[in-house]
């Protein structure tokens, strides 16, 4: 089972591309977090309060705006707690939700449901705080060309999920991992010896289906960036002005990408330099979760 992303009413249809996660990306995941929470008694609570027949109807709502993601994996909770209860979501993964909102329905055992409660709220909640917060960068960006993207710094072990929800709000996404492309930083400049060695070792090394990208400060270092055929420049660091002109030094010759510093009130004063990306690190590390509860209507 695979679940799609559909436009919002804050993600231009043109601008969104399938989204799609898989079982395999997440079954571990929900048994490590399910055997986490029970641990070795189970819901101790459940159990003293709830007879073991017992039978109910909830109901996850809305208890904020934003942008729905992680729907399935919410289910698939449920699901591996125990086959019997049945989740039935109102909405797809990439719609926009509103305060009040019934999202879906759970039906079946109680024990089962609240066991599963906290486990499938903590998912749904934290992919939908990225999914919201990568919709509103998208909009402030729409007027220009930029487009959002994500970076590696994601929480151990949830960097497909999260990931997933940054498609979901309509951004982009970077590299996966170290192996999808080769980004030369810092520290691999000054380790190589400079910005032309570490270009001319990396093109040698690597097959041509690797894109190369480096990261330059400056202007002085973008020429040079240039001159030994770098593919994509990031741009660190950099203030608007700076950038326009990296951008018009860039044009035809490598995608620009700016880096550093994002706030979603700077986001203008960057699309505006024509930058083609902007990557923001904190999307994944740490947006805020969206409030999602299991209420009895």
């Amino acid at each position: 089972m695979t679940i799609t992303a559909y436009p919002s009413p804050q993600v231009a249809a043109e601008d969104l591309f399938t989204a799609e996660l898989y079982p395999h990306q997440y079954s571990e995941l929900i048994q490590t977090a399910l055997q986490e929470d029970l641990s070795r008694g189970g819901d101790l609570t459940s159990q003293a309060l709830i007879p073991s027949t017992h039978e109910s109807q909830l109901f996850i709502c809305a208890r904020e705006p934003g942008v729905l993601a992680g729907s399935a994996i919410a289910s698939a909770v449920f699901a591996q707690l125990d086959p019997q209860v049945a989740v039935d979501f109102q909405c797809q993964d990439g719609a926009q939700i509103e305060t009040g909102e019934v999202l879906a329905r759970i039906q079946g055992p109680t024990r089962s449901i609240l066991a599963a409660e906290r486990t499938a709220l903590n998912f749904l909640g934290h992919l939908s705080g990225i999914a919201t917060a990568t919709a509103d960068l998208c909009a402030r960006a729409r007027p220009y060309a930029s487009k959002i993207t994500c970076t590696r710094k994601t929480l151990p072990g949830l960097r497909a999920l999260q990931k997933y929800a940054v498609r979901v709000g309509g951004g982009h996404n970077h590299r996966m991992a170290l192996d999808d492309a080769v980004l030369i930083k810092d520290n691999h400049i000054a380790l190589a010896g400079g910005i032309a060695q570490a270009l001319d070792r990396a093109r040698r090394a690597v097959g041509h289906m690797v894109a190369l990208e480096i990261e330059v400060d400056n202007l002085e270092q973008l020429d040079e960036a240039l001159a030994h055929g770098a593919q994509i420049i990031l741009l660190d660091n950099m203030d608007p002005s700076t950038l326009a002109a990296a951008v018009q030094k860039c044009a035809g010759r490598a995608i620009t990408e700016a880096s550093g510093g994002i706030t979603p009130e700077r986001i203008n004063e960057i699309a505006a330099a024509g930058v083609d990306y902007i990557s923001v690190g904190w999307l994944t590390h740490s947006a805020n979760n969206l409030d999602l509860g299991l209420d009895v209507l």
